[in-house]
Order: C-alpha cells, then structure tokens, then sequence
C-alpha cells in the first residue's frame, strides 16, 4: 500500500494515461471515468497493512490522530470510523509515517504499508481498518480499482486483467523475490499477507462496502459527489 496509486490518479486525471490502478475514493473525484470490473485491491476480512494504531488505548478513547496520508480512500475511511461508527471527531494532523514520532504527540497513528505490516504488537495495539469496517457493516472493502478514461474505454476492453491478475498470483514467489530487501517481512509472512489477507477479485460484499463507503463519505462531506457505480461493459 504505497502511493503509487495516488500517483497514478493524477496521471488519469490529467489523461496522461488511459487506465489506472487508483484509490477507490478518487472515483468520486475524477470525472468521466469507468471502473474495471472483476480485479481490485481489497480485502474481505484483514488487511493487515492499513491501521490505527494507538499505545494501548481503545479507539473511543482516541482525541487526536496523526495521519499517513500515502492513502486518501484510508483518511477518508478513518474519518467514516470515527464520525459515522464511533461518533466523535477527533483531532487530526498530517504526519510522517514514523510511528513513535507520531505517537509521541498524538493518541492514535495511522498507518499503511511496510510500517503497517512490521508494527510491534506487544508494545502498540493495532486496530485493521477492513477488519473494522467490516465488523461494523458486514462488508468486505475495496482500497484501489483499476478505472479507464469513459472516452477510452474500448482501449481497457483489449486489456485482459483478469488474465494478468491470476498470472501474478501464480507467480508471487517471484514477486516476493524481488521486493525481500524493500519488505521487513519474512518470506513466509509476506507470501501469507499477499495471498490471504489481500483480495484481488471484487465479489458481492466488497462491491456493497464500496458503495456504502461512497455513501459515507458523501454524507461526512469527504467527497463533492457520489455517483453510481459505472464499470466498462462486454468485458
């Protein structure tokens, strides 16, 4: 979970690039585009990388949080846990992702990626965002999408995703191969995080969670709009 995606976002929003892999959140944000159907970044019980973490303290205890903002579609979803879940608001402030720093001067950190994955949890109590998500709406959740410029949409139709996505996981062995130096992780571990806890394919309660998520962020005014879903079609 870096900020590639985020990257990519702004490239199809300036039509740099006729597809995408994008924060879900930035569906609602950029116009005339088309969701890929089929193949995401989500998961339907843990994710593991994407958290809260505070030093001990429940999250209704929670009156400030630093946040990693590598991730908006993971803001937005912090912001929907504590508004629409908990129903307080704390304090937030933008941070570097360096988690004693953080907690140093704030009561709640969040946290996405390696130092998501390798934070020490005899010390800090880490709170999943998909696993609370779904604890309170029965939902799986979707952080990322591959989305296609609506004019370019017969382009992404000759690009097979469902194809490229099952040969990756055929391959994750390879995969984790090359990232054993950028990830603190054991090669075991890595290759049960990329294989369990991540989902690639959207099934019936992801694609439900997404909407509900649009639906909140709308609401908490965390999105201007909150159009349909709209997938490319005779795919």
């Amino acid at each position: 979970m870096d900020n590639a995606p985020a990257r990519s976002a702004e490239l199809l929003r300036k039509k740099r690039v006729d597809a995408a892999l994008v924060p879900v959140i930035e569906y609602q944000r950029i116009a005339d585009v088309l969701l890929v159907p089929q193949v995401c970044i989500g998961a339907r019980e843990k994710v593991r990388s994407v958290c809260l973490v505070t030093k001990g303290e429940d999250l209704r205890d929670v009156k400030s949080v630093a946040l990693d903002v590598s991730s908006k579609t993971s803001v937005a979803l912090s912001k929907i846990i504590f508004r629409e879940f908990l129903g307080f608001e704390p304090i937030y402030k933008i941070s570097k992702p360096n988690l004693d720093q953080m907690l140093s001067e704030f009561d709640c950190a969040l946290l996405i990626g390696d130092p998501a994955l390798t934070i020490d949890e005899e010390k800090y109590r880490k709170f999943d965002l998909a696993e609370t998500w779904k604890s309170f709406t029965g939902f799986g959740f979707v952080f990322a999408m591959w989305m296609a410029n609506a004019e370019k949409a017969e382009i992404a139709k000759q690009i097979n995703f469902t194809v490229a996505r099952d040969e990756g996981l055929r391959h994750l062995d390879e995969i984790i191969a090359t990232y054993k130096t950028a990830i603190s992780l054991s090669r075991a571990d890595f290759k049960k995080y990329l294989s369990e806890n991540i989902s690639y394919s959207i099934d019936e309660s992801m694609r439900k969670g997404l909407q509900l998520f649009f639906e909140l962020a709308y609401k908490n005014e965390l999105i201007e709009d909150c159009k349909p879903l709209a997938f490319i079609t005779s795919y």
